[in-house]
């Protein structure tokens, strides 16, 4: 893995960069972050940091004053900047500090897995013995991304969706779907189906409600079609599973 420092005065902004984009999957592990300039240049003197991703306008000093440093320093990290369109020409003029890329806010998906892969082909031409990915243990129950997915799944079922599971995590819809699929070796489409007869069969006990209301409590308009699908999954019918706990 190269070692990335996320620097952004909005927290918001900067939580969502560290936690939900899938950094691993590029060859990359976020090893700090910092609110402002000052706090980029203490984390970069440690001498672990390989690549900075840098708002332009921070606290303290700017992005611009941060490149500049590191650039007299001949530091050999690497620089991509966030910008906003109204700081665009500061982005394009901190190419004479060696600033590698710049990245227009909204930040988008495939924006930064663009940058990130040229720099990562950077980094392995000036090291000839790359790193090697290394490859998590217990992806299943610790991976942040899965995990914030399947708890937005349990808590909705009824209408849960691969688009609203998207946005959640700052994803296109068809890489969360890939995303999914390598982590958990399900398709999402089969962990919603999954949760929704689980739960199906907790409110069955219960004996609280008749067959088509849990039917429609799980998302399905349809008895019948509730009843296929429980079948399916269960192997009898709600009337059987019902009758035998």
């Amino acid at each position: 893995m190269y070692n990335l420092v996320i620097a952004d005065d909005e927290y918001e902004i900067r939580h969502g960069l560290v936690n939900f984009f899938p950094w691993d999957e590029i060859g990359f592990e976020v090893i700090g972050q910092a609110s402002n300039g000052k706090e980029v240049l203490e984390l970069i003197s440690e001498g672990n940091t390989d690549v900075l991703l840098c708002d332009i306008q921070m606290p303290i000093m700017t992005g611009i004053e941060v490149i500049k440093e590191i650039h007299q320093q001949n530091s050999p990290v690497m620089t991509i900047f966030l910008s906003g369109y109204q700081e665009f020409h500061y982005a394009q003029s901190a190419i004479k500090y060696g600033v590698k890329n710049y990245i227009l806010k909204p930040t988008k998906f495939s924006d930064l897995t663009e940058a990130f892969t040229q720099i990562k082909k950077e980094l392995d031409l000036r090291n000839p013995s790359p790193p090697l990915t290394e490859i998590a243990t217990n992806v299943k129950d610790e991976d942040p991304i899965i995990l914030k997915i399947k708890d937005y799944v349990k808590t909705n079922y009824k209408n849960a969706t691969l688009e609203d599971a998207a946005q959640i995590v700052f994803m296109n819809p068809h890489y969360v779907s890939k995303y999914f699929k390598q982590k958990t070796e399900e398709n999402f489409s089969d962990f919603v189906f999954q949760i929704k007869m689980e739960e199906a069969a907790n409110l069955l006990k219960t004996m609280k409600y008749k067959a088509y209301e849990v039917s429609e409590m799980v998302g399905y308009s349809n008895a019948k079609n509730f009843t296929r699908a429980f079948r399916k999954y269960f192997g009898i019918s709600p009337k059987e599973y019902r009758l035998i706990n």
